[in-house]
């Protein structure tokens, strides 16, 4: 499954654009309509999103955030990527659970 399974492409490439200098994940849910979202849906998200299948998104998977909705996306700053952990991981592990992705989600 891809990420243009779930979400359409013209969706995601708005959502891209939208966070070209500064990536906001509140802005950039929204844009691409995660919140209307299922949450089975939002889950089906966040595995393609954890591209090691460990069940989580570390710090690398979280970077690389915006190429997994688009191989044209950018990676994130060291700021961004620290400032979304912080945001996400609830349970102060380092990385950020489907159950995290999808309350994070929810909270945009």
């Amino acid at each position: 499954m891809s990420m243009t399974d779930l979400i359409p492409a013209a969706d995601i490439c708005k959502a891209i654009a939208a966070c070209k200098d500064t990536f906001n994940h509140k802005k950039f849910f929204a844009e691409l309509g995660l919140k209307k979202r299922s949450k089975e849906e939002v889950t089906k998200v966040f595995h393609i999103l954890d591209a090691d299948r460990s069940g989580f998104m570390e710090e690398g998977e979280v970077k690389l955030i915006l190429k997994g909705f688009c191989k044209d996306g950018r990676a994130l700053s060291d700021k961004e990527t620290k400032d979304l952990l912080l945001a996400g991981d609830k349970d102060g592990d380092g990385k950020i659970g489907v159950e995290e992705f999808t309350a994070l989600v929810a909270e945009c």
